[in-house]
């Protein structure tokens, strides 16, 4: 056999016995959630009254929210990891979350006399919010990294950012069980910037670790 014809099959036993990319993300996926939900537990745990507010359409409103984000990067950042995946499509879901929180920050405007407004930003766990989503989120990102790294995204920069709101997505979603501010106001201020932060170490994750 000649060296050629050697290197040609070597090369397609080991695209023949490769994971799939797809099935690469489920399982990063999953892996992602289990080690949110540890550091989450371990971490803080559920609010006290949960089993009281999770009757509350306020309450209930953040984990649409934050799954919505979380649903739309994933989507998003498969079809990234993948050379001329179209993306519009995905692109255009990134916008629901947005969405949603300015329809219910809008509804709470003209719901709430203004002189509460300012009390309802600022609510009364900014600190905590702005310090353990980005903590629960790190541990995923990590992992939705290296999924990335595992596909070959041309854009990794952009790619990693979108992980990195993907891990804030589900950080979030486990944060908001243990939140006491059900606000939108405060959802869209103080989440958002905690979730920024992920997507911003997700950058540059993928500037240093995805480039292939």
């Amino acid at each position: 056999m000649r060296t050629d014809d050697l290197i040609k099959a070597l090369d397609a036993d080991a695209r023949s016995t490769a994971m799939p990319l797809g099935s690469a993300w489920w399982i990063g996926a999953g892996a992602a959630t289990l080690i949110a939900a540890a550091v989450f537990w371990l971490a803080i745990g559920p609010r006290t009254d949960i089993a009281t507010a999770m009757y509350t359409t306020r309450f209930v409103a953040k984990f649409v929210f934050t799954m919505a984000l979380a649903v739309s990067a994933f989507a998003l950042s498969r079809a990234l990891s993948t050379p001329g995946a179209a993306t519009s499509r995905a692109a255009a879901w990134m916008v629901a979350a947005p969405l949603l929180v300015g329809v219910a920050v809008g509804l709470e405007l003209l719901s709430v006399p203004a002189a509460d407004w300012g009390r309802r930003l600022v609510g009364s766990n900014m600190v905590i919010c702005l310090s353990f989503i980005p903590l629960i989120g790190i541990g995923p990102l990590a992992v939705f990294l290296a999924v990335l790294r595992y596909g070959a995204p041309t854009r990794p920069v952009l790619a990693g950012a979108v992980a990195g709101l993907l891990a804030g997505g589900l950080a979030a979603t486990f944060y908001a069980a243990h939140c006491f501010d059900d606000s939108p106001l405060f959802v869209a201020t103080w989440y958002t910037i905690a979730i920024a932060i992920l997507a911003a170490l997700g950058a540059l994750g993928g500037r240093l670790f995805v480039r292939w």
